[in-house]
């Protein structure tokens, strides 16, 4: 696989998501504050990847819309958990930075894609 594949993977790049979310929660001080917070965050950012496999699998356009759309929802919901885990671990705050930017730009493809999906459906 070239390099500019991989580079617009999107099947592996929400995989490389959920992954590096994992090992990063795996390094955070679990409390009563953090713990439900990195369930929620992991929860979510693997969604994402999950999502769109069932997305790439779709029965049909309406189905394909649907699972888009749930992954544009979760990687927002990365992003919030991620600020809340900011908070809640200050110490992380750098390394969250990287993994709410993947999280935003993941957002806006997946906009990008249920805006594309809509047009085209008109």
């Amino acid at each position: 696989m070239t390099k500019n594949k991989m580079k617009f993977d999107l099947e592996e790049r929400t995989a490389k998501f959920g992954e590096n979310i994992i090992m990063f929660c795996k390094k955070i001080s679990q409390n009563h504050a953090t713990l439900p917070i990195i369930n929620q965050l992991i929860k979510a950012a693997t969604s994402v990847g999950a999502n769109y496999c069932e997305a790439d699998d779709a029965e049909s356009r309406k189905d394909f819309k649907h699972k888009i759309g749930i992954c544009k929802k979760e990687s927002r919901e990365s992003k919030y958990w991620l600020r809340m885990i900011a908070v809640a671990y200050p110490e992380c705050k750098e390394e969250v930075r990287a993994y709410w930017k993947e999280a935003k730009e993941l957002n806006l493809i997946f906009n990008a894609i249920v805006n594309s999906t809509n047009k085209n459906s008109k």
